[in-house]
């Protein structure tokens, strides 16, 4: 009778064990071994370097792949981030900010608090290009004009607006379309639109696609209106286009700047996230080559205007490396 006691009791004790080693197991396969990044439209500069963000953490981490994901770009992505269908979005620190505390284009919903610093990659130029022969000089004179504002939902949309409101300007003063990058690019040189906002690094692919075969120009935001626009939000900076950016622009270009970012959903694990980081940082050369604008990301500008709480696992990071 001892001995069947004694053996249930082993039984049990082995069972105990397997079933906690099994418990392990289904919580260790909850880190995802796939993540998903989400980028912008395939003109832009969000989707190359959202491939290569992609291509060099499969390559770098190990037992992990992420695949990029093309995209309506900033606001679109900070739902997708919120919700966990994606794991990293490039993503407008604006737009970041607007999301994190329930305002702008997100006041009539809950903050969306899933969300993570992760990395600032470069200023995103808001370029205002119009046709050449459409005797458009300044912004004032997009009055009664063809606009693309941007795409639904998108990031550039709500700059077109801030924008065109610091010139005195609304939607009802324009003939506004919601268009993409590459739709605004395509409607330009059909002749649909006289004007589009571009919102992103220089050069842009939409716009010197459009600038080989057709007569276009960038329009300047004056300094005064500028400041302005800084003052009514922060996360805007002055910036120049150089002369030479783009075909037949022989002066400089002054306009308006917020920041690319990179954000991350605030489940993903510390070790996940530190991990991830490390890859990207010890290949900042694949990262560059993917476009111009990759170079801009370095160790010591990683956090400048970071709109919200860095995730611990890229803060560990930095703090290891000294920043």
């Amino acid at each position: 009778m001892r001995s069947k006691f004694s053996f249930l009791v082993v039984l049990l004790l082995i069972m105990s064990v397997t079933m906690a080693f099994a418990a392990g197991g289904r919580e260790a396969a909850e880190e995802p071994a796939r993540l998903a990044v989400a980028t912008g439209g395939t003109a832009g500069v969000y989707f190359p370097l959202g491939g290569a963000f992609a291509n060099i953490v499969s390559e770098n981490v190990d037992g992990v792949t992420a695949n990029a994901e093309s995209t309506g770009a900033s606001v679109v992505n900070v739902n997708l981030l919120n919700n966990a269908e994606v794991d990293f979005a490039l993503i407008q620190n604006d737009v970041a900010y607007y999301a994190f505390n329930g305002v702008e284009m997100f006041s009539d919903q809950a903050p969306l608090a899933n969300l993570r610093g992760f990395a600032s990659l470069y200023p995103e130029v808001i370029q205002i290009v119009v046709n050449a022969n459409a005797g458009i000089d300044s912004v004032d004179d997009l009055r009664g004009t063809r606009v693309a504002v941007g795409a639904p939902g998108s990031g550039t949309e709500a700059n077109a607006r801030q924008i065109l409101a610091a010139h005195g300007i609304g939607y009802d003063d324009i003939r506004a379309d919601f268009l993409s990058f590459a739709e605004a690019a395509d409607a330009l040189r059909d002749g649909n639109v006289d004007a589009a906002f571009v919102t992103a690094g220089t050069p842009t692919a939409a716009v010197t696609d459009v600038s080989t075969t057709h007569n276009v120009k960038i329009l300047s935001i004056a300094d005064d209106v500028a400041a302005s626009i800084m003052a009514d939000f922060p996360f805007y900076d002055q910036v120049t286009i150089p002369a030479g950016t783009y075909r037949n622009q022989d002066s400089d270009v002054n306009t308006v700047a917020v920041l690319a970012m990179m954000f991350v959903r605030a489940g993903l694990s510390d070790d996940m996230v530190y991990n991830v980081a490390k890859a990207l940082f010890e290949n900042l050369d694949a990262f560059s080559a993917a476009h111009a604008r990759g170079g801009n990301l370095t160790l010591e500008t990683a956090t400048n205007g970071m709109p919200l709480d860095i995730h611990p696992g890229a803060a560990r990071y930095y703090a290891e490396m000294g920043q």
